[in-house]
């Protein structure tokens, strides 16, 4: 756990819009908080493109998910929506929080997603985490090897490799969500709202996955992830 940097997180979560890390791993992040462990979360864009809510709205939701996980630190990166890259310019953004944060673990979309810009976040995120530990990129800060590298499931759930039971804390993770009023409640006040795939079931839906996804191990829910390398055990 943390002990010789203030600013240090044991989680560091990047996600490519607001909400994205709460669908897919909600429950494992409150899990985490509530047992001491410092989580942190940075989104690259402020999703300005969504067709409900504006930029104001989605932060102003954020916030309130924020407090409900008990993130130690959000940030936004405030990169434009539907325009993300896998370029430097961008990447070196991730590079410096990772530097900045020293997390044990890192966190991102799973790539095969139907969200082109959940894809890309993915290839950021490898980048980054690759960049961040070589001493003479950016030299300017310190540099920063991450333990693992993990990917959590937005739209699609696959089959995992891990599974967290996050049953004690799904109420949590559901509160988080609703959180984003603007994105999931149907029939929002707002006059031009307008009927999204997110809006209606979509909140069933997420309840229902992380159903499945418990099934195996008799959870009643669960959250998947899958591992860019090789998981580490001392003994089974």
């Amino acid at each position: 756990m943390s002990h010789n940097h203030h600013d240090q997180l044991d989680m560091l979560v990047f996600a490519a819009h607001p909400d994205d890390a709460e669908i897919g791993m909600g429950g494992t992040i409150a899990k985490h908080v509530r047992e001491g462990y410092r989580v942190g979360m940075i989104d690259l864009t402020y999703a300005e493109l969504s067709s409900n809510g504006n930029v104001q709205t989605r932060q102003r939701e954020a916030a309130e998910a924020t407090s409900v996980l008990g993130l130690a630190v959000r940030e936004n990166l405030g990169l434009p929506d539907r325009r993300l890259a896998v370029i430097a310019q961008q990447t070196d953004l991730m590079v410096e929080a990772i530097r900045k944060y020293r997390p044990r673990l890192v966190f991102a979309p799973y790539h095969m997603d139907r969200h082109p810009d959940h894809v890309t976040c993915s290839r950021m995120a490898e980048e980054a985490v690759f960049n961040a530990k070589l001493r003479r990129y950016m030299p300017e800060l310190p540099a920063w090897t991450v333990d693992q590298l993990l990917f959590y499931f937005i739209n699609d759930a696959h089959t995992p490799q891990l599974l967290i039971d996050v049953s004690e804390v799904h109420e949590i993770k559901m509160n988080a969500l609703k959180a984003y009023r603007s994105q999931f409640m149907p029939g929002s006040s707002e006059a031009d709202w307008v009927e999204t795939p997110l809006t209606g079931a979509y909140l069933d839906n997420i309840v229902a996955r992380d159903r499945l996804l418990g099934q195996a191990m008799k959870y009643p829910f669960a959250e998947g992830f899958i591992s860019k390398g090789p998981i580490a055990v001392q003994r089974f």
